[in-house]
């Protein structure tokens, strides 16, 4: 069963000073959920593009949300509205049976007549800081999206999910009202995940290993050897611990993807793997962004840098620098970098480190646990 939401306001002491509980109110699923999701998907998963709304199946059905996440890989959101347990899990499989065959030209028409004027290829790397993968939708998942399901739809998940890995979950949003304000919370029937472990374990079309839920990779773009235009030093980043990214609004994006408490293994091009760290503060502009020196915090752009030119897009939101902050297990000068043919390495800003051929090298240069 979902875990159960309550949500309470705090009165900063005024009246009798009891927090006051925000009422569940009922909301109309069809009209304004799916607008609401459509209009942001992070609600549902923060690593989602949507590709299009009400697509129309060979077989007939319409798919509420179609989307892609950063691997290249298809997500179908259903809204479960009035279905019964049989309808909603039946038609979920049907459109997964459909969007399985998609391919990459179907889905670049499919987002492109909903995206009119943009390519999928850019609004993938818009929203992801990434190029698109060469191959896409090796894989897919399904989600239920419902303000409650009942005890039979949630046998049904968990029974397909548990004994054939069939990556289908149920996302549940309920509806708090507090005087003019609006809110939404969001919990999920089965850790995200687990049914993505699942789904990648079961899967045997050539697609990565699974992902260990842990790892990332960050490509540092250490430019020291530009001299007098010298914007990102990894020297820098390993005094002051983080890693960093800018020039363009997409790497923005891309270092968002780096969440609180992940492992991040940091990769310069052309030299190889220079640290491994975690991740203790999220994506940030780096004129928000403090460190540690003589024992107290300042402005990292007002910290002694070998980057002279890291404050010239200081000001500029769409070039700045954003900087994730790490606290780093192991770091070594750029000078004694790591690398091997066959390691793993990608023009990618950040991604998910899946290669586990790479990892094990990793762990045995680097004191990390595996």
């Amino acid at each position: 069963m979902p875990i159960e939401v309550g949500i309470w306001k705090l009165t900063d002491g005024k009246g009798d000073g009891k927090p006051q509980r925000v009422e569940l109110a009922a909301l109309d699923l069809e009209s304004r959920l799916e607008d609401a999701l459509a209009a942001d998907l992070g609600m549902l998963d923060p690593d989602l593009l949507l590709i299009s709304r009400q697509v129309i199946t060979e077989h007939g059905g319409r798919i509420d949300l179609l989307a892609m996440d950063a691997e290249g890989q298809l997500v179908i959101a259903e809204l479960k509205r009035d279905k019964t347990p049989r309808d909603i899990v039946a038609q979920a499989l049907d459109y997964a049976s459909w969007v399985q065959n998609l391919s990459r030209d179907r889905i670049s028409e499919l987002y492109e007549r909903f995206h009119v004027g943009q390519s999928l290829e850019a609004g993938f790397e818009e929203r992801f800081g990434n190029s698109l993968p060469e191959e896409i939708n090796l894989s897919h998942r399904m989600v239920i999206v419902a303000a409650s399901i009942d005890p039979a739809t949630e046998r049904i998940i968990n029974y397909l999910a548990d004994n054939f890995a069939v990556p289908l979950n149920a996302a549940f949003f309920q509806y708090f009202r507090d005087g003019a304000s609006e809110y939404l919370t969001r919990t999920w029937l089965i850790d995200p995940a687990a049914v993505e472990a699942r789904n990648e374990r079961s899967r045997g079309r050539g697609v990565p290993l699974p992902w260990n839920g842990e790892d990332f990779y960050v490509n540092f773009g250490d430019n020291t050897a530009d001299g007098e235009g010298v914007h990102r030093s990894w020297e820098d980043a390993r005094r002051y611990g983080f890693v960093s990214a800018g020039g363009a609004p997409r790497f923005a994006r891309a270092m968002a993807r780096l969440p609180l408490g992940k492992r991040v293994f940091a990769y310069i091009p052309k030299h190889g793997y220079v640290g491994v760290g975690t991740v203790i503060e999220e994506a940030r502009p780096a004129t928000e962004v403090e460190v540690e020196v003589g024992g107290k915090r300042i402005p990292l752009l007002s910290a002694p840098l070998s980057a002279a030119k890291m404050v010239e897009n200081a000001a500029n939101p769409e070039t700045c620098d954003h900087v994730v902050r790490v606290e780093w297990d192991h770091a070594v000068p750029k000078a004694e970098a790591f690398w091997e043919t066959g390691l793993f390495a990608k023009p990618n800003a950040v991604c998910k480190l899946r290669s586990r051929e790479t990892l094990e090298k990793l762990a045995e240069r680097f004191p990390v646990e595996e």
